[in-house]
């Protein structure tokens, strides 16, 4: 793919990430792609800098962030980077961001608050080609960019189906596919299509009293007699997840999983192993230093190779999903 380059921080998990996409795009699809080094510094009081050695003049970036540093420097990364190559000259700018941060509130749910998904999608998109992320918190996120900055928003059900079904639960023919809030019912839909299943799914009801912390769960739905796999698009402490799988055994399931895309583990994986059978996340957030003993990784970079390799070449990204 001729003025075409990929940009990573090598000291950053993205690296690996985007090492992986490189491949993919050259044996599965037999074009050749450049992937470059950014540098990221900081001054001594703490500000960011940068440097891109390469020329970027007349290329086309995809710049690969890693979403599992600090969400305020992974904004402000964002920004100087956008801005280091407009100035340098660059053709267009992508972002690649395996997992959209700053996504969980889209909406005011009391007055006096910022709608922070809004704030990030007004600061980043200007002169921005396209962003390239998976399973959005919600898709009306996509409708805080402009049209003159589309947002792709990649599904990791495909690949996580074929996962399993290298890896197959020990009684998929009694599976029930259970969303953790009403807002998620269409991706556990999804889900369950693609993987063949067509016993009704079941989803939580939850009422927060205050971000992060659950006043009261409900289960709708029959689980009894059934194994049952949780699918999320964020886990974070994991500890609405494990109330879920008491609840969901208190009404009759025989065994209880989970995937969650977005592997944060803010408080470690050993509470979360302990109340589920088997714990699967991707690679969006992954953080090679973090202990996740117990928890199984499924690689989605195919996913993003093949988007970014569609993009360039002008074919269907959602046809990776039909």
């Amino acid at each position: 793919m001729d003025g075409v380059i990929l940009l990573a921080d090598p000291k950053s998990n993205s690296w690996n990430f985007a090492v992986k996409i490189r491949d993919y795009i050259k044996n599965q699809r037999g074009a050749e792609v450049l992937l470059e080094e950014v540098s990221i510094t900081h001054f001594n009081n703490g500000e960011i800098d940068m440097h891109v050695p390469k020329n970027v003049r007349r290329k086309e970036i995809y710049f690969i962030h890693d979403s599992a540093k600090n969400p305020q420097e992974w904004w402000m990364e964002l920004l100087l980077l956008k801005d280091l190559l407009l100035n340098a000259s660059a053709e267009s700018v992508t972002f690649v961001l395996p997992d959209l941060l700053y996504s969980r509130k889209d909406r005011k749910e009391q007055p006096h608050v910022p709608i922070s998904a809004r704030a990030l999608a007004t600061s980043i998109s200007p002169q921005l080609r396209r962003i390239i992320t998976m399973d959005l918190h919600t898709d009306q996120i996509q409708g805080f960019y402009p049209a003159n900055c589309p947002v792709d928003n990649l599904h990791s059900f495909p690949e996580v189906v074929r996962y399993i079904e290298k890896h197959p639960i020990s009684d998929s023919n009694n599976l029930i596919i259970v969303s953790p809030d009403a807002g998620g019912v269409s991706r556990a839909r999804a889900f369950a299509q693609k993987l063949g299943i067509h016993q009704p799914i079941a989803f939580i009801y939850k009422r927060r009293d205050k971000p992060g912390e659950v006043a009261e769960m409900k289960l709708v739905g029959d689980v009894r007699n059934s194994e049952v796999l949780i699918v999320d698009d964020i886990i974070d402490s994991g500890g609405t997840l494990c109330s879920a799988a008491k609840l969901l055994r208190e009404n009759g399931a025989l065994k209880v999983h989970c995937y969650g895309t977005h592997g944060i583990f803010s408080k470690g994986t050993s509470v979360l192993c302990n109340s589920f059978d088997r714990v699967m996340t991707s690679n969006t957030h992954y953080r090679e230093n973090l202990d996740l003993g117990g928890v199984e990784i499924i690689d989605l970079s195919p996913v993003f190779a093949e988007a970014i390799y569609r993009a360039q070449k002008g074919l269907s990204i959602s046809g990776l999903f039909e």
